[in-house]
């Protein structure tokens, strides 16, 4: 007997089709716009739209703009296809001075058309999911559903729809096999007990309810299995809603391995479009703040070779991105430049500090050089601050999930650092704050939390808290 081949295959609608032939009206709308300024024979025109249009799907496949956008905010949707579009243009712009296209179009009229073609796409997608909440609050393609388990992941998943209108899902009710004193008490706003599985499957049979979703345990295989079991009498759509919360979760998400799905419990957010979107981020900011500070750091470097024996800058090993070593810049604080496999942390009123290393420490100036790191790519200007390579061994052993940090490039300033947790970590709590802050960065990350945290780190620095 032939093995079983097992796959999960993407979902696919008319919508979908629809966005397709859409977006490359919105595409071929933009160029329209550039028609005026584009002295080209009509051929040719169709040649750059098809072009165009081609990029842009391959584009959509790396950003994964396809996919079913129902619960997903429209300000998530008009990022991804801003992402898509930027893609699209770095590619549409490879080919044009390849083939020496520009010298035939314009640059104005290049302009004209990466400009008006986003403004289609989102309007697009926006009228498109106005349509459907207005259709959606007549009744029309609302689907009824009910939840298998009366837990928290119930709660947490009818929560989310509800704060999802666009999905146009009605909930019928919870149903559960359990004794009630094994459910979780429904708090008021998400809904109700409606019965047993028994009831459920009754109603599914009288067309009363048009998909269920089973939010049980993992470990619940065969209640799984027997819930699925009665169902399969009926005609209603069953989803399983896996119970993965119970792990620590770092940045987790869906992919596909021919067909079959797997799903991130650790991993990085920088892959695709947030990763280019970051490192382009690093490179304009960093450079800009290297060309603001340049003087600056040239007049401190001179002052540490005046004042003290030995070099301005400092190199030290720390960890980087997945564990890799790598050498940080800094300013010399101190009469020693340990790099071994012990190092000892700087204390209040260290011997080792000098005269100006206490002033650059306090206002974290010896951090400044670290922009050397951030344009060539082994930091970022938001990260996980990088420890030393002795305390990472020391503490990988002592904190469970220390190494994750390393999922993202170091930075020079951080979210456990604008929280307060900068300096000495004397306790092993005060560095497990400081890793728990790590976390919720990978967890959280968005550009905007990044520029939050750059505008907070100056007023941190100016109270010199924990610094010294």
């Amino acid at each position: 007997m032939a093995a079983l081949h097992y796959a999960i295959r993407p979902s696919g609608s008319l919508l979908d089709a629809w966005m397709r032939v859409a977006d490359a009206a919105c595409i071929a709308g933009g160029l329209a716009i550039a028609l005026p300024m584009l002295p080209i024979d009509g051929l040719r025109l169709i040649a750059a739209g098809t072009v165009a249009v081609s990029a842009f799907s391959i584009a959509a496949e790396v950003t994964g703009l396809y996919r079913s956008w129902r619960g997903n905010s429209a300000e998530d949707e008009a990022r991804c296809i801003v992402a898509t579009w930027a893609i699209t243009v770095v590619m549409l712009l490879t080919i044009a001075f390849l083939t020496r296209y520009t010298d035939l179009a314009g640059r104005k009229a290049f302009c004209a058309w990466f400009l008006a073609a986003p403004v289609f796409l989102v309007a697009h997608r926006l009228a498109v999911r106005r349509v459907q909440s207005l259709l959606r609050g007549q009744g029309w393609n609302v689907r009824r559903y009910a939840i298998v388990g009366a837990n928290d992941l119930g709660i947490q998943l009818a929560r989310n729809i509800e704060q999802a209108p666009g999905l146009g899902l009605r909930l019928v009710g919870f149903f559960d096999d359990r004794n009630s004193d094994r459910n979780v008490r429904l708090p008021g706003d998400v809904g109700s007990m409606a019965g047993t599985i028994g009831e459920l499957v009754e109603q599914a049979r009288a067309g009363e309810v048009d998909c269920v979703y089973l939010a049980l345990p993992m470990r619940a295989v065969e209640r799984i299995r027997g819930v699925l079991q009665e169902l399969s009498d009926t005609t209603a759509s069953v989803y399983i809603v896996p119970d993965f919360f119970v792990f620590q979760l770092l940045h987790s998400r869906w992919s596909t391995i021919g067909g079959l799905p797997a799903v991130s419990v650790y991993e990085t957010p920088f892959y695709g479009p947030d990763g280019l979107l970051k490192r382009a981020f690093d490179l304009i900011a960093g450079s800009l703040l290297l060309i603001l500070l340049a003087a600056p750091m040239a007049a401190v470097a001179a002052a540490i070779k005046l004042t003290s024996r030995g070099p301005a800058f400092f190199r030290q090993r720390r960890y980087g991105m997945d564990g890799r070593e790598f050498r940080v810049w800094k300013f010399r604080t101190m009469t020693v430049c340990e790099d071994g496999p012990l190092v000892r942390q700087a204390t209040q009123n260290d011997q080792r500090v000098t005269t100006i290393g206490k002033l650059l420490r306090k206002t974290s100036l010896d951090e400044l050089p670290q922009l050397f790191n951030v344009i060539e790519g082994t930091m970022s200007l938001v990260g996980p601050r990088p420890h030393a390579s002795a305390h990472n061994e020391q503490y990988r052993k002592l904190i469970s999930g220390y190494m994750l940090r390393h999922k993202v490039k170091p930075g020079l300033t951080g979210l456990a650092q604008v929280r307060g947790w900068r300096g000495e970590t004397d306790t092993l709590e005060k560095m497990q704050r400081r890793i728990e802050c790590d976390h919720e960065y990978i967890r959280e990350w968005s550009l905007w939390l990044d520029i939050k945290i750059l505008l907070r780190t100056p007023l941190i620095v100016l109270s010199a808290k924990n610094a010294y």
